[in-house]
């Protein structure tokens, strides 16, 4: 079709063209935040992983130093070391591309934070595809690595290899000059930040590349051992009778202990740190007059592999004194939208006593003889004032909110898992473990699943609102096999009392 011969109309015509043109180098803030949001779920998958191959290396190490296993693992352990330093050499060299894509884009650091320009398209194909021809040099490097690989072993080159997520065949594009061109297929008149997010998803292959060839020479050694052979859970206080407003002091751990053991201490739904002695410590004030008790529990690994809990109640009496007592039932906290248990005893009898609540939006009822109820909707601190015509008592108790759940699914919290397994799974579930208070539930509402590695030439994620996967997500699981990574992130849920929170989690789950 020709132009038109009119002046004017031409002009018209051709900034019609510009205007097309600009349109469709626009890249919506949309597009560009979901990349954002995939690579540093990337990013934070990467680190479990690398992670996991840090504690095989440490492994190794250990069987190197036994003499049942030093034999086999003398052949092995500098196999597993030699694919490390292939991973980490080609994992370094991406990272310096990133850093390189990233000043290229105009990288300027403002109040500690980096900011280029993430939309800038002709930025990448500068850096990739002209000069350097940085994109070609990285095809080599990827290709090299997975040959270095390969030629490791031969049992790996036969067994793990062809099962390796790192795939290097061209992306499917409709660009004519595209085809056949991986490096134009990649990084043609891309985003930065797609680029970038490109870059950490071939860092997540190689780690998980890197992964399943220290498994592989792990297994051929045999399976973890722990150093110790005898071991049992104590629970202990420092009293088993107190009067109120006397600590107590818990003490709970493993005997025997190794760090391989890996014990999990909580007392009354409180996780607590683990000493170097594998005990840990807990202490409250002595509270309502009677018998009370504390729930102990223990997880901890066996020496056979398998995870064992134990729960104890610590038992112990705590004496009423002449006069005005007030004391928490549940703990020495109250909870933000929970119904808080409160008790009073006065020398003046109940019908004398007068309760009020001040702070941390609190209200109080009456739920019984001595009994009452506080809630509290917001967190920070709550005056109890109480008068019995006798004596007269200030007490101030800190508001908390409920502790974040583990978001799991199929009953874990990330790591492998069969990818038949994983396909069959239903949804996320937000799981409040061993709180104090039973029946609290968190609901989860929304949440990102994003998947890598095998089956996926490029990430791809979906938003789910609800719980259950749903969907595009459904269509994604189904796709998922072996070598795939799957990163759930931007987990939020309602809390109890209402409101909503976003979970401090990504989970990643590597499809077996």
């Amino acid at each position: 079709m020709s132009l038109p011969k009119e002046p004017r109309q031409k002009m018209i015509n051709i900034m019609y063209l510009v205007l097309t043109c600009l349109l469709a180098l626009n890249v919506s803030s949309e597009i560009l935040n979901a990349f954002k949001t995939i690579e540093q779920s990337l990013s934070n998958a990467n680190v479990i992983i690398q992670k996991k191959n840090t504690d095989i290396i440490k492994s190794l190490q250990l069987k190197l130093e036994d003499p049942k296993t030093a034999e086999k693992a003398a052949i092995w352990a500098p196999k597993a070391k030699e694919a490390q330093k292939l991973s980490d050499d080609v994992y370094n060299y991406i990272e310096s591309l990133k850093a390189g894509l990233k000043k290229e884009a105009g990288l300027k650091i403002k109040d500690g934070k980096e900011e280029f320009n993430d939309h800038d398209l002709s930025s990448t194909t500068r850096f990739f595809l002209k000069g350097e021809n940085r994109g070609q040099d990285l095809l080599n490097r990827l290709t090299q690595y997975k040959a270095g690989l390969s030629a490791i072993d031969p049992g790996i080159a036969k067994d793990v290899i062809p099962n390796l997520p790192l795939d290097l065949s061209i992306p499917t594009t409709t660009s004519i000059a595209g085809k056949g061109n991986w490096a134009y297929a990649y990084f043609n008149m891309t985003p930065p930040i797609a680029a970038i997010t490109i870059l950490t998803k071939f860092q997540n292959d190689i780690r998980n590349s890197e992964s399943q060839v220290m498994e592989y020479c792990h297994k051929e050694i045999g399976e973890v051992e722990l150093v110790y052979d005898q071991f049992n859970a104590f629970a202990a206080s420092n009293s088993q009778y107190l009067m109120a407003g006397e600590e107590l002091v818990i003490t709970a751990g493993v005997g025997a202990f190794s760090s391989a053991a890996k014990p999990t201490i909580t007392i009354d739904g409180v996780v607590l740190p683990i000493g170097p002695d594998g005990s840990a410590s807990y202490k409250t004030t002595a509270g309502t007059p009677g018998e009370n008790s504390k729930r102990v529990r223990i997880s901890f690994l066996k020496p056979n592999g398998e995870t064992a809990v134990v729960e104890k109640d610590v038992k112990f009496t705590v004496g009423t004194p002449s006069g005005l007592v007030v004391s928490t039932d549940k703990t020495r906290v109250f909870y933000k939208g929970l119904a808080n248990p409160l008790s009073i005893t006065g020398g003046g009898g109940a019908e004398t006593i007068n309760v009020t609540v001040e702070g941390a939006g609190a209200t109080i009822s009456k739920s019984g003889a001595g009994q009452y109820v506080v809630n509290c909707t917001q967190t920070g601190f709550v005056t109890v004032n109480v008068k019995d015509g006798k004596n007269a008592q200030r007490i101030s108790i800190p508001v908390k909110r409920v502790p974040d759940p583990i978001a799991i699914v199929g009953g874990t919290a990330g790591g492998n898992m069969a990818a038949n397994v994983f396909r069959v799974q239903k949804g996320v579930i937000a799981d409040l473990r061993d709180f104090v208070f039973d029946g609290i539930k968190f609901n989860v509402l929304s949440y990102f699943v994003i998947c890598t590695g095998k089956g996926f030439d490029e990430p791809e994620f979906e938003e789910v609102q609800g719980a259950a996967f749903s969907g595009g997500a459904s269509a994604l699981i189904k796709r998922c096999q072996a070598g795939t990574s799957v990163t759930i992130g931007e987990i939020k849920v309602s809390e109890p009392g209402g409101g909503t929170r976003r979970l401090d989690q990504t989970i990643t789950f590597i499809l077996q």
